[in-house]
């Protein structure tokens, strides 16, 4: 039996991806199974930085912060951002346009997804900030798009970070995010 070739494997589409059970992400025509629920400290950051950044949105009703939310990057891609804060866009059932900003919370089985894999297609689809955050060492990686390239910004382990030159310039205090955890 010979290797596999593409012609054989499936290649899925929203329209597949629309009907499955479960958390998927789709990227490229192929389904990646995501964890079955996030773990207490995940789910528990994401709230935080939630409220961190819904702070800063009481002063622009032009952009909202959703989390597990659907992106639709094209009909076979699919993915589902920790955390994303969205402008110009307030109704659907996914994201529609690159967002502002994205955090996605690192754990074991997405370091390689996140870091590499969403990275790129981040980068490419032009999202002016990613944050990757680390819950094991409360640890912040961010990046700016400049040049159409990432370059990192800082590593933050405590403090707040102004994420400027957006259609509603936001914050993260990190000091508030992670002091639950120390």
């Amino acid at each position: 039996m010979g290797l596999l070739k593409d012609e054989y494997l499936p290649h899925y589409t929203y329209d597949d991806y629309a009907h499955w059970e479960g958390n998927w992400e789709l990227i490229g025509g192929i389904a990646y199974a995501m964890a079955p629920s996030p773990m207490f400290t995940h789910q528990a950051l994401s709230s935080l930085i939630v409220q961190s950044i819904g702070e800063s949105l009481k002063v622009c009703k032009r952009c909202m912060v959703v989390s597990e939310m659907d992106y639709k990057l094209a009909d076979d891609t699919i993915l589902r951002p920790d955390i994303a804060l969205v402008c110009g866009q307030m109704a659907g059932a996914y994201i529609k346009k690159s967002p502002e900003l994205i955090v996605e919370i690192v754990s074991s089985s997405s370091t390689i997804r996140d870091e590499k894999l969403k990275f790129s297609l981040y980068q490419e689809e032009k999202v002016k900030y990613y944050v990757l955050l680390y819950p094991e060492d409360f640890k912040a990686k961010i990046y700016i798009l400049e040049n159409n390239k990432y370059e990192k910004v800082t590593d933050l382990l405590e403090g707040t970070f102004e994420f400027t030159n957006l259609d509603c310039s936001v914050k993260i205090d990190f000091d508030f995010v992670f002091e639950r955890f120390s």
